[in-house]
């Protein structure tokens, strides 16, 4: 039989020749999960001899990992906000920095909270769970247009009852069947926003898993944004938020679009790379 450690070495030298990032790193997680160990749990067994079944759970996770799926899908979860969300490639995996919009958003409405949120495009309920938890008192309604999505949305809010159990999930073409006359202290959205050429570009974890769908849009990647924009008026109570993921070479255009809906205050904020990557703006009072 061969020890722990001789796994993780062999498994860690494996990936890296298939041109993997982080193979130590990938192959501790792969190798704890198939195991059932946290990474700190592998450092204390190093020695251990592993018998041909836990050889079984093994090789599989790495096989997949070595053709560029995602961990996330491999192990079929992640975490977001706190939260651990169920994920799989039906459904885009949630990113830092739409965690880094709740945090934003978090801090902006502290001193008003939002009592309705609307998030549209909601994936697999990242942002309407990850705002349900930081504001208690809120009623979500998370719309997609992917009935596959939504079902890997209402599982989430099952693993997540104190956040899902205040959030409605509708099929929806973005506004197009929400209750019309209903209004929204804030609306949140990570639409899709990649242009093609920027798709073409991404590593072969986005190309060759995630729903190109739910990445890119037409007009250099703003069709989708604009189309929000210009339509979330009617749906904004008075004085509230709008707040989007972009792209980021974008935001001259789309905060034209903000103006010509009638909102105010947009505003353009960098991610922590420095990049501009959100839009803020609020509807009149």
């Amino acid at each position: 039989m061969q020890s722990l450690l001789d796994i993780l070495q062999k498994s860690t030298e494996f990936l890296a020749a298939k041109g993997v990032e982080n193979p130590r790193l990938n192959t501790e997680l792969l190798v704890g999960h198939a195991l059932g160990l946290k990474r700190m749990q592998l450092y204390m067994q190093f020695e251990r001899l592993l018998p041909e079944t836990d050889l079984e759970k093994i090789r599989p996770l790495i096989r997949r990992r070595s053709k560029h799926e995602p961990i996330q899908y491999i192990t079929g979860e992640t975490e977001f906000d706190g939260l651990t969300l169920k994920v799989d490639p039906r459904v885009l995996i949630p990113r830092p920095e739409t965690e880094l919009l709740v945090e934003r958003l978090a801090e902006r409405l502290a001193d008003s909270p939002p009592s309705r949120i609307l998030d549209l495009g909601t994936g697999s309920g990242a942002l309407a769970l990850g705002l349900a938890g930081r504001f208690s008192g809120a009623a979500v309604v998370g719309v997609d247009f992917s009935e596959d999505a939504l079902v890997v949305a209402r599982g989430n809010a099952e693993l997540n009852p104190d956040e899902g159990g205040r959030v409605t999930w509708l099929r929806s073409d973005w506004f197009s069947a929400v209750e019309p006359g209903l209004q929204f202290d804030l609306i949140v959205s990570n639409p899709p926003y990649l242009t093609e050429t920027e798709w073409a570009e991404t590593q072969l974890e986005v190309q060759g898993f995630e729903p190109k769908s739910a990445l890119t849009a037409a007009d250099d990647g703003r069709a989708d944004l604009k189309r929000i924009i210009a339509a979330a008026p009617p749906w904004l109570a008075p004085g509230g938020t709008l707040a989007l993921e972009t792209g980021i070479a974008q935001h001259a255009a789309l905060l034209r679009a903000v103006a010509e809906a009638g909102l105010i205050d947009g505003e353009s904020m960098a991610d922590l790379t420095g990049r501009p990557r959100f839009i803020f703006a609020r509807a009149r009072r």
